[in-house]
This record gives C-alpha cells, sequence and structure tokens, in this order.
C-alpha cells in the first residue's frame, strides 16, 4: 500500500475549519478531517467543465478579462487559460494563503503551473470584496467557493449566493458578461434566485470522472 503523507495543513479564515494537504504516491488531495476529499489531483472534470461552459463564447473577445473565486488545485485556471487567447487577464481570488503556496510549490504541477502562466493573476483574499470593489469589470466570474449555494463550511459565503450577492455580481459584469457557479448538488431556489436578479440561467449536470462517472455536480450558467 503507498503510504499517504501529510504535506501541509491551513486554517479557512473566519473558521475553525482546518484544510489538510496529503500526498500518496502521485495523488495529491486536500481534505477537512472527518469529511473525505474536498478534491484530488486525479478528479476534476467538473472543475474543468466550469471553464469550458463559461468560456465557451469568449473566444469572440481579443482581451477577455475574468475571476474566478478558489484556486482549489488550479484545474479551472488552467482550463480557462487554455481556452483563452494569449490577451486574455485572469484573476483568482484565494481565501487561504497556504492554497496558493501549496499551487506555488508542491501542487503546481498537477495543473501545469497555471499561475506562472503571464496572463494569470492572484488575488488572496475574500473574492466578494473584488466583487463589490470592481463593477462592470470581468467578462466572465467562475465561481467555485465552497460547495455550492448550499453546502457551505464558512458562512460569510451564504453571501455571494444572496440575492444580494448576485446583484452585486451582476453589476461586477460586462455587458453579455457570464457568471459560471459550479456546486456539489442542485438547488432550486438558487436558479430562482439567479433570474430574479436578471441572468438568463441554463443548468448543467457534469460529472467529475474523465469516464462520465461519479457524483452529479451542477453548474449553472447565468447571462
Amino acid at each position: 500500500m503507498i503510504p499517504r503523507n501529510l504535506l501541509g495543513t491551513a486554517l479557512i479564515p473566519d473558521t475553525n475549519v482546518q484544510l489538510q494537504l496529503y500526498q500518496s504516491g502521485e495523488l495529491f488531495s486536500i481534505k477537512i478531517p472527518g469529511r473525505g476529499d474536498l478534491m484530488n489531483s486525479r478528479v476534476h472534470g467538473s472543475e474543468k467543465a466550469l471553464a469550458e461552459l463559461a468560456c465557451e463564447n469568449l473566444h469572440r473577445n481579443a482581451n477577455p478579462r475574468l475571476l474566478i473565486g478558489g484556486l482549489g488545485m488550479g484545474f479551472t485556471l488552467a482550463a480557462a487559460l487554455k481556452i483563452l487567447g494569449p490577451a486574455a487577464e485572469v484573476v483568482t481570488a484565494e481565501l487561504v494563503p497556504e492554497v496558493v503556496t501549496w499551487n506555488r510549490t508542491l501542487l503546481g504541477a498537477v495543473a501545469g503551473n497555471p499561475l506562472d502562466d503571464q496572463r494569470s493573476r492572484v488575488f488572496v483574499g475574500d473574492v466578494a470584496d473584488l466583487i463589490r470593489q470592481e463593477p462592470a469589470s470581468f467578462d466572465a466570474i467562475l465561481m467555485d467557493v465552497d460547495n455550492g449555494p448550499e453546502a457551505l463550511v464558512r458562512q460569510e459565503n451564504n453571501w455571494l449566493y444572496s440575492a444580494a450577492g448576485l446583484q452585486a455580481t451582476r453589476a461586477a459584469l460586462r455587458p453579455r458578461g457570464v457568471l459560471a457557479v459550479w456546486s456539489s448538488s442542485p438547488d432550486r431556489p438558487f436558479s430562482k434566485r439567479l433570474q430574479q436578479a436578471g441572468f438568463d440561467v441554463r443548468e448543467h449536470v457534469v460529472r467529475p470522472h474523465r469516464a462520465g462517472k461519479g457524483p452529479r455536480h451542477h453548474i449553472w450558467i447565468g447571462t
């Protein structure tokens, strides 16, 4: 059996919840004690789908600017950079400083070192702050914060999925902008809040495994 080694720990701000980074052979995982893996380097199909669905029409924009809420293991960022052209800018907001450090060192290679891309910029802090501070600034906002609108670890994140948060997010988008939201589970009230905030909404069900297996994850695309 390949041993599993603990490489690092970090506290999620405003909580007593600890993140743990493990390595087992070539597999990396980030977990919360008692809750299993939050993410791992082997299964990331839905994170990739989040970027692909959000960016499918952005190739027409010569210099798009994107905001990603949540760095994770960098797979969403890497997928977006693969699609976008050389003049794009992708800002990733990550609340936990150690997660950024892990992606610059221990984890970087698993997603192809997307933080080293000249089009990539990192904001260490709450994505809600950028949304409030930068009106009409982004062509797309990709939200992979907590486990979606319902499964929150950090209660402060509830604002992002509230009516007020969605209105602020809409204001942070440029004309014809796109909001893409990842979730581990369906949420009909959230779909209704998106529509009430002025978005045309499409919902996609995606699987994390490349072979189309695993749990059903949900992605909302609001335009």
